[in-house]
């Protein structure tokens, strides 16, 4: 009930039990949303790693077209201790050159 006795009043500020409950619907659907958007992340993430790990031409590729996530790749399998891919690539894309 508000002031005036009625049970809606469109000059009364809304409840905040109200308020409460119509914005849960909405929270949910953006959390969802967002949710949804980390995991397409994670796991676009993780098949191009895998793409790039298992073939050097693929590796090509990229370097051709987003050369800066093939400097990540190549960085991330520097800090975990696998050296030489950079150094492989180079060499046989300048053989394939000539």
């Amino acid at each position: 009930m508000t002031v005036h006795g009625a049970d809606y009043c469109p000059f009364c500020p809304t409840p905040s039990y109200m308020m409460t409950r119509t914005m849960e619907p909405l929270a949910r659907k953006i959390f969802k949303g967002v949710l949804a958007a980390e995991l397409v992340g994670v796991f676009g993430a993780y098949f191009l790693f895998e793409k790039m790990n298992s073939s050097q031409d693929f590796r090509q590729t990229m370097s051709k077209t987003f050369p800066f996530i093939l400097e990540v790749y190549y960085k991330s399998m520097e800090q975990s201790g696998m050296y030489g891919v950079r150094e492989k690539d180079q060499e046989k894309w300048l053989d394939s050159k000539n």
